[in-house]
């Protein structure tokens, strides 16, 4: 299979190399998508055999996603694996989401944190149910943990899929993805991943309050 994992990263020397390392385990290529950041981590991803892309200034996640997604594209890419730089997704799942692919190969497969979801703190898991519900709705199938980022999108849903505008290109385009699943009837399928916030971490890039606004915005 002609599979690309794509990582979008901003600032993420402390862990990009190690999730690089772990991601080639499980695939060959890898596309690291650098949006502006100051640190090594684009150089540190490159040494470990990423294929790195950067953006000369910080665009926001979902610029980073659809930059990384129309590169493999291009490249004849069947699909496309999401994973966060952080770490709070463990690139051996993987497997996990290409089984699903195998059984549905036109959905969307979401790795959803649905095992140990108490290791996620309070306001988090309220916003994302909170998410969740508003999401699910305008898709018009449920839809569980809709603010993964650790997902497979198969390459007939992103030539018909539409990029991030100006005002999404931040985690809202994430769910502005989930939308468009739902409009082309490629109602997401969810694989039970563990919920992971290691105590070291860098503090996550959402939002809760803010971020959330914006993905109610989306569904009005």
């Amino acid at each position: 299979m002609n599979i690309a994992v794509v990582i979008p990263a901003y600032n993420e020397a402390a862990t990009i190399a190690t999730v690089v390392e772990r991601a080639r385990r499980q695939l060959d290529w890898i596309i690291v998508v650098d949006d502006g950041s100051s640190d090594a981590g684009a150089a540190q991803a490159q040494a470990m055999g990423a294929v790195v892309l950067r953006q000369a200034e910080n665009q926001g996640k979902g610029a980073s996603l659809w930059r990384g997604m129309q590169y493999a594209l291009a490249r004849g890419a069947q699909a496309v694996i999401t994973l966060d730089a952080d770490g709070q997704h463990r690139p051996e799942d993987i497997p996990k989401l290409l089984d699903a692919y195998q059984r549905w190969p036109d959905r969307l497969i979401i790795a959803a944190r649905l095992e140990r979801r108490e290791a996620a703190p309070p306001l988090r898991r309220f916003a994302n149910g909170f998410a969740d519900f508003w999401v699910s709705w305008a898709a018009g199938c449920p839809i569980a943990d809709t603010q993964s980022g650790f997902r497979l999108y198969p390459a007939a849903f992103l030539h018909q899929a539409t990029g991030p505008g100006a005002r999404r290109g931040g985690f809202v385009f994430e769910s502005a993805l989930l939308l468009q699943a739902g409009r082309q009837r490629r109602y997401p399928v969810s694989v039970p991943i563990e919920t992971l916030y290691p105590a070291q971490s860098r503090p996550s890039h959402y939002r809760p309050w803010r971020d959330t606004a914006r993905i109610v915005r989306l569904v009005a």
